[in-house]
């Protein structure tokens, strides 16, 4: 398996508040994926994206049990979820700096046997082929809660004045409600994870293309960060990219 990730602040705004995690899980011979959104003002976004990601990473790999399973992998992500979750609502209660900041977190452990993902927020998981893409989180927004009520279009909803609205995010509560899926993730086939940044611009045929095209997994994260770029970039954009 080979994996990447990239970042860039995008064209407007004047920090990233985008954080990633590309790491090998020697112990049990797998890969740790996961990409952070910020929010809650320029400071607080950083903040609350970096802590998502250290505390996230630091609790996984200390609950990680060698003689592990596919169910104790799952466990793992979602107690290191729920630590990175204290802890930044704690930080959020206690610094009135960082008052009402969260983070989306999208995850996701892949070895050889086993693919689980988690996410909370907005921040998506793809899996992608040669022939097709399909989106595997589910956002938690506004505007994915109308679209499942009927009250709009996908198509309506890109445009949507509440699009940016998202109701799950790392740290607004003391405990953090976490989506786990078990993926099949064949050979020849890829997981993205990214930002909003990225899916916000890029359209998902668009970024099957791209990663499709590319010769390895660093050129798919590099010209998906500059396809985003060279379309606008109003926001951060994060991307993470493994190839079974």
């Amino acid at each position: 398996m080979e994996f990447y990730g990239a970042t860039d602040k995008g064209i407007v705004r004047k920090e990233n508040q985008d954080m990633f995690l590309c790491e090998d899980v020697r112990i049990t011979g797998g890969i740790l994926l996961a990409v952070c959104d910020g929010m809650g003002g320029a400071k607080a976004g950083h903040i609350a994206s970096t802590m998502g990601i250290n505390v996230f990473r630091d609790s996984f790999f200390k609950d990680l049990d060698p003689f592990y399973d596919e169910k104790a992998i799952a466990q793992s992500l979602i107690n290191a979820i729920q630590q990175a979750n204290t802890e930044i609502y704690r930080r959020s209660c206690t610094d009135p700096e960082c008052s009402g900041m969260g983070t989306t977190l999208v995850a996701a452990y892949i070895s050889r046997k086993d693919a689980i993902v988690a996410n909370i927020g907005d921040s998506r998981a793809y899996i992608i082929s040669r022939t097709g893409i399909s989106q595997l989180s589910r956002d938690h927004s506004v505007v994915e809660d109308m679209i499942g009520r009927g009250e709009i279009t996908r198509a309506e909803a890109k445009t949507h004045p509440n699009r940016n609205l998202i109701t799950r995010a790392l740290g607004t509560g003391p405990q953090a409600q976490t989506d786990i899926f078990f993926p099949t993730i064949s050979d020849d086939e890829w997981l993205l994870l990214c930002s909003d940044g990225l899916s916000n611009i890029i359209p998902d045929i668009d970024i099957m293309h791209i990663v499709t095209g590319a010769d390895s997994v660093k050129t798919a994260c590099e010209n998906l960060v500059q396809q985003t770029v060279v379309r606008g970039a109003p926001d951060n954009v994060t991307v993470t990219v493994l190839k079974k």
